[in-house]
């Protein structure tokens, strides 16, 4: 149900890939949320060109375009030689289009699914990309960009307000701009019987001029997988935090794929501050499947009330939540295919369906 394809012009490549699976497994998972735009809104695919010698001095030029259901996003990069032991620059444009749901979107069926608020995130970005060469486990990136942020409504029109009639920026206006340095840093340790990973994020707003954003957003991850028998163990703890000026979409989203399982995209709260831990125990079944037991819960800490205009409170979110379930993963030569049963603390049932890894 998909279709790959490379093309080699001179030094550069074009990567082609279309699938159509998707848009099956989506409609399982929950009803359309926005109306249908033709034949082309079935279509998912990505196209990617890249040049590794663009000015004959080995710069390379990577152009990408992916396309979703209700989302798409295009980036280009650019990136000049450098010694190995000096950090790796890239420079980058990028323009995103996101439904906003885990803020906006509108709690259904005991919070098991997300319908549209109408709120989805045009967002544009330029600047610079620094990649510190690898110190033994430990692997970091910093950037500074510039970023243009502009909430439009499902027909693509420029919006101000929600539904509700709360602003959905930080400056009250059609947009919001801000200039964002941003700080990642990744730790990895594996053997053969365990492996740990941590990773933090900051992201500090600049404010170059009086009306931008400023704002310090702290956001971390830890997990670690242990082999316990012939099954795997696998948890983690996501969390963090934003002080200072904030916009709504800024906000922490807690449930769905991901987050908390058995609850809709941000079902159960969006907050300044949150904590999601997952625990997963995967047993072997043969040698193409793998059963799966997991338990995820997830909270704001109380902080959904002192996002702008309380999105949270107006959809009635609890704000806390659990979820659990069991799954099955198959592993074939076409691709590797996800089915998760969830249940949640209002006992509703959800059904997840996942695809990766499709051949030509």
């Amino acid at each position: 149900m998909g279709a790959q394809k490379s093309i080699h012009a001179g030094k550069a490549k074009i990567d082609v890939n279309v699938d159509l699976t998707h848009r099956l497994c989506a409609s399982l998972m929950m009803p359309p949320f926005r109306s249908s735009g033709g034949p082309l809104s079935l279509i998912i695919g990505s196209l990617c060109l890249k040049h590794p010698n663009l000015f004959g001095g080995s710069e390379k030029l990577d152009v990408s375009w992916d396309k979703g259901l209700y989302d798409s996003n295009a980036l280009i990069a650019y990136r000049r030689p450098r010694p190995e032991w000096l950090s790796q620059q890239s420079f980058v444009i990028q323009h995103s289009l996101t439904p906003e749901i885990g803020i906006h979107g509108t709690p259904m069926d005991n919070f098991s699914r997300s319908g549209s608020g109408g709120v989805n995130l045009s967002q544009f970005s330029v600047g610079l990309d620094l990649t510190e060469p690898a110190n033994s486990n430990w692997s970091s990136t910093t950037s500074i960009r510039f970023k243009h942020v502009q909430p439009v409504n499902d027909d693509g029109r420029s919006i101000s307000i929600d539904i509700d009639g709360f602003p959905v920026t930080y400056s009250g206006n059609s947009h919001d701009n801000m200039v964002v340095l941003k700080q990642e840093s990744h730790y990895a340790k594996a053997n053969d019987r365990s492996f740990v990973c941590v990773s933090f994020q900051i992201e500090q707003g600049i404010p170059l001029l009086s009306k931008w954003i400023i704002f310090n957003r702290l956001k971390f991850v830890a997990s670690k997988g242990v082999k316990v028998g012939p099954t795997f163990l696998l948890t983690s703890l996501t969390g963090g935090s934003i002080v200072g000026d904030m916009a709504p979409y800024q906000a922490f989203a807690i449930g769905g794929l991901g987050s908390v399982r058995g609850y809709g995209e941000g079902s159960i709260g969006s907050g300044r501050s949150c904590l999601v831990a997952n625990s997963e125990l995967t047993i072997p079944l043969n040698k193409m499947m793998e059963g799966v037991l997991f338990l995820d819960c997830g909270t704001d800490l109380g902080s959904g009330r002192h996002v702008p205009g309380n999105p949270a409170l107006r959809q009635g979110k609890p704000g806390s939540g659990l979820g659990l379930g069991y799954g099955l993963r198959f592993k074939s030569p076409c691709g590797h295919f996800q089915v998760d049963y969830a249940i949640n603390s209002f006992q509703q049932r959800t059904v997840y369906f996942g695809i990766s890894n499709l051949g030509s």
